[in-house]
């Protein structure tokens, strides 16, 4: 998906607004990235998704400086996670020569800052190396504020954490938000605050226990509710449905009761599936059959929604205007069990044609997307999934809230 040079309008103030010609600019950056065995990246979206922001700021004439985490080192400097494959790659893509420093702090960093000139790229090493990084101190915070002169904030998937790279630096240095953090805001922000209508949202995955706060929130603003995957089974049994061996989590019943008492009183429309894909153990080898209703006989597992529920969804996002999908309709990861899933991705694809505005969060239902090959063919693919479900919660993400209104 290309991306504007400027920025949407959001309720903060945005990379596009500053003036950064000859300066040192720190952008927070998401580069945390899946790797092989090989340390091999696997899939380098988000840091494609940081070019818009980086040559915006490189044609304004800014030096740069970026910083991010990957994986978990727990405050341990351990080579496997460090960010080298991550430069590396940048360079490739940005086709300009990218320094890699030995630490994200400390006087060797803070030299081959000093020395850096307008339109070279230096990468930080992992902040997680660090623990001060996710406490939030104060004087890490600092060290890092001191590399640069302002800050600009492009890591949608780390706003969801008070941590120094993403509260604390935005605290001390005149700071904004980056390309890809105000086209997150604006799609996420736009559904929930002034989404055009019918607004019906796509849940599944595999627990309720999950989704709770994001499906009390969303009940309150949505016209229609599509409940997928295997959190499914849990309203169905608080239905009465009989549900086999599915997956089911037996003390969120009454909550799944309570939810579904909510949506009758809101008139919003829940849709359950109405058919089911299952077999007697779950194996990408082992033989599955369809139902015919709702419920599923004793013995049987539910692992995708069937082909009556994937039609019902298709017709209802025909008719639709905005769209969000944040998890999937079963195991896609199983290929027998991907009907579901890749079914409500071509509808998803089919409303966006017909001119809605279609946003898929969280990794699993962006991995399936992309598995499919559809991820071009929608509005917006959002890049963190503990961020954007966090968004959909209604939550205050630190990360923003700590960025200039004006």
């Amino acid at each position: 998906m290309s991306m504007p040079a400027s920025a949407p309008e959001i309720p903060c103030k945005t990379v596009d607004q500053f003036a950064v010609e000859g300066k040192k600019v720190l952008v927070r950056v998401d580069y945390n990235v899946p790797l092989d065995a090989n340390g091999q990246i696997t899939d380098d979206t988000r840091i494609r998704e940081t070019l818009p922001t980086l040559n915006l700021l490189l044609q304004k004439g800014a030096a740069l400086i970026l910083c991010a985490h990957l994986g978990r080192p727990k405050g341990q400097n351990n080579p496997a996670f460090s960010l080298k494959p991550a430069a590396k790659r940048l360079e490739e893509l940005i086709k300009k020569p990218v320094q890699m420093a030995p630490d994200c702090i400390g006087p060797a960093v803070q030299e081959m800052a000093q020395a850096l000139k307008p339109g070279q790229i230096l990468v930080l090493e992992n902040l997680r190396f660090h623990p001060e990084e996710e406490a939030n101190d104060p004087a890490f915070a600092k060290a890092l504020a001191s590399l640069a002169d302002v800050f600009v904030q492009d890591a949608f998937g780390a706003v969801h954490r008070a941590h120094a790279s993403t509260a604390g630096v935005a605290a001390i240095l005149p700071s904004a938000a980056g390309l890809l953090l105000a086209k997150e805001i604006f799609y996420l922000g736009k559904a929930l605050e002034n989404p055009e209508r019918p607004f019906i949202a796509i849940l599944g995955g595999a627990k309720v226990s999950d989704k709770i706060e994001v499906i009390d929130n969303l009940l309150s603003k949505v016209n229609a509710l599509v409940i997928g995957g295997a959190m499914a089974y849990t309203f169905l049994k608080a239905q009465g449905v009989e549900i086999g061996k599915s997956r089911v989590e037996d003390d969120k019943l009454d909550l799944a009761k309570t939810l579904l008492k909510k949506a009758k009183d809101l008139h919003v429309q829940i849709i359950l599936p109405q058919d089911h894909v299952i077999v007697e153990k779950v194996d990408a080898k082992a033989a599955f059959k369809a139902t015919t209703d709702r419920s599923i006989p004793v013995g049987w597992i539910g692992v995708d929604i069937g082909p009556q529920s994937a039609k019902a969804i298709a017709s209802l996002l025909e008719k639709s205007k905005t769209v969000i999908w944040n998890g999937p309709m079963g195991i896609f990861e199983m290929q027998p069990f991907s009907s579901g899933t890749f079914a409500v991705a071509e509808a998803l694809v089919q409303a966006t044609r017909n001119g809605a505005t279609t946003i898929v969060g969280g990794g699993d239902s962006v991995a399936a997307v992309k598995q499919a090959g559809l991820a071009d063919k929608l509005s917006h693919i959002s890049t963190g999934g503990g961020a954007s479900l966090e968004f959909l919660e209604g939550k205050t993400l630190p990360g923003i809230a700590a960025l200039p209104k004006e």
